[in-house]
């Protein structure tokens, strides 16, 4: 009597593959998180964005040197308050935190300071803000600056934060500057301006620093 063959078990499907590198802040991380508020000692007070600051958002779109320097397009008020809408979602989803500006005591903002370009898995994010004429002067944006570079570092876990603007904004180079980013080079005509292409100043720090 012939024996019957022998049949080999099925294979065991391939395991999935694997990341060789882990994302830096896991997804979810940022989304879990609650966005803080933080009083400075200029006396505004940094707070995620409230949709009775739409006629501030109004007037900063319509403002010629946040235009010149940001290029936003204008809004009326109804667009200004579901954009500000949009910029609560952002959170959630982990591209952007957008703080606003305002009287530590209440009232509209008075500027914006928005980390930008979130790559969780890459660890990094830009850095961007502007000040209506009512918050400049005293030193709110390089407070504001520091206080959000500590909590992007310890809180959410990023490892390297950048601000880029125009060379010919000194301004801008000074806030970066003086909360502690330094200068790391210029990209050769980098973003369209209504004059032109201008050449972007790039500052970065990372956690380390």
């Amino acid at each position: 009597m012939t024996a019957a063959p022998i049949t080999p078990p099925p294979a065991s499907p391939p395991a999935p593959p694997t990341d060789s590198i882990p994302p830096v802040v896991p997804a979810g991380r940022m989304a879990a998180l609650t966005q803080p508020s933080y009083d400075l000692p200029c006396g505004l007070r940094l707070r995620p964005w409230e949709p009775y600051d739409a006629p501030a958002l109004v007037a900063a779109y319509a403002d010629p040197d946040i235009r010149h320097w940001n290029r936003p397009d204008r809004l009326t008020e109804e667009q200004a308050v579901t954009r500000i809408a949009r910029w609560r979602e952002r959170w959630h989803a982990e591209s952007s935190a957008i703080w606003a500006l305002a009287p530590a005591d209440g009232g509209c903002a008075v500027g914006v300071i928005a980390l930008a370009d979130i790559d969780l898995r890459g660890g990094s994010g830009e850095f961007m803000y502007w000040l209506l004429p009512a918050g400049r002067g005293a030193g709110a944006t390089a407070e504001g600056l520091s206080v959000l570079t500590r909590w992007a570092f310890a809180e959410l876990g990023l490892h390297r934060l950048r601000i880029t603007h125009s060379t010919a904004n000194p301004a801008s180079c000074h806030v970066a500057t003086t909360s502690g980013y330094p200068l790391e080079g210029t990209m050769r005509g980098a973003l369209l301006h209504a004059d032109g292409w201008h050449d972007e100043h790039l500052h970065a720090r990372i956690s380390t620093d």
